[in-house]
């Protein structure tokens, strides 16, 4: 009855979100899409409870590379760039700021976190110049299976699968596979695969 039931909402949502997705394609043959997409993401971001999160999803589908099943897109998220992609089960908390990425499946991201590309976005060398007329480097971000990301943490560089990164870190480098990372910068502190199993208590 619960999978119908969600079944029957999304097959709704889909229904409510086409009118939208028919002016975003619209948008986007006028005024290109790096444009028209980030407009977009941020009206449909603020869609509060379950129906935004329905809506999201269902928009999301329509206009993004890949968006898994049952994917969880929050109020107040956005994303930058029409080039994300979100896996199966991945859920992305209040508030985050998404870049060019490509989020694994049963990915977790808690509120407000920001994953931008690189942090070589903007040149600093010459001083004849602005710095918003210097070029920058946009490595796209991959965030790997189950991973786990914490409130307001700041991601620069890849995360691998596995990977645990604590509220408010500053990830600035890569990081592997299972590694648990915490502050600014972001720096080892145990690896998961290295865990004993909690033991039930009698």
């Amino acid at each position: 009855m619960k999978e119908t039931v969600k079944n029957l909402a999304n097959f709704v949502a889909s229904l409510l979100a086409l009118p939208f997705v028919g002016c975003y394609q619209l948008s986007k043959a006028l005024i290109g899409e790096t444009q028209a997409f980030p407009g977009y993401s941020q009206a449909v971001s603020v869609l509060p409870g379950f129906c935004g999160i329905y809506f999201r999803r269902s928009f999301y589908r329509f206009v993004l590379p890949y968006v898994g099943r049952d994917v969880c897109i929050c109020f107040g998220t956005v994303f930058s760039h029409p080039g994300v992609s979100v896996g199966n089960t991945a859920y992305l908390g209040v508030g985050c700021m998404i870049g060019d990425a490509e989020i694994g499946d049963d990915v977790l991201i808690g509120s407000h976190v920001s994953i931008i590309n690189g942090n070589r976005q903007h040149g600093i060398d010459r001083l004849d110049l602005p710095v918003r007329e210097q070029a920058g480097v946009y490595p796209r971000i991959t965030i790997g299976q189950d991973s786990w990301i914490g409130d307001r943490a700041i991601v620069m560089s890849n995360v691998g699968r596995h990977c645990v990164i604590g509220a408010g870190s500053v990830v600035t480098k890569p990081v592997n596979d299972f590694e648990i990372v915490v502050g600014n910068p972001a720096k080892v502190i145990g690896r998961r695969d290295e865990l004993q199993p909690a033991k039930d208590s009698a």
